[in-house]
């Protein structure tokens, strides 16, 4: 039962990835937490675990035969991300856990109030 219900949440958070444009963490890491009961650094770890390597290169293939992909400004981000990630990762190990799920909530809620106004 456990591994279909992993498997309905990734096709869940793919396909939401895929139709809005936005990490899968958004929707990966709330799952885990309270699907799965992992704490907010297994989940997050979890995550980024699982977005490795072609995750969203079906998505990215669609967008870029409609013509929608700057090539090279998603480069320099994907250069900018794979050091920030490095950084953030270290940093993150330091946090405790109530305080990292906190200021996740935040942020989402902080980005969220901002694309609605």
């Amino acid at each position: 039962m456990q591994t279909g219900l992993v498997l309905l949440l990734g096709l869940l958070v793919g396909a939401l990835s895929g139709v809005v444009g936005i990490g899968g963490g958004l929707f990966l890491v709330p799952g885990l937490v309270y699907l799965f009961g992992m704490d907010q650094h297994k989940a997050q770890g979890t995550s980024l675990g699982a977005l490795l390597g072609p995750i969203g290169l079906l998505a990215f293939w669609e967008y870029w035969k409609a013509g929608n992909v700057d090539g090279r400004l998603a480069l320099l981000i994907a250069i900018g991300f794979l050091i920030g990630g490095w950084f953030g990762g270290i940093a993150a190990q330091h946090v405790p856990d109530l305080l990292l799920r906190r200021g996740f909530a935040l942020l989402l809620v902080g980005v969220g109030v901002r694309m609605l106004f």
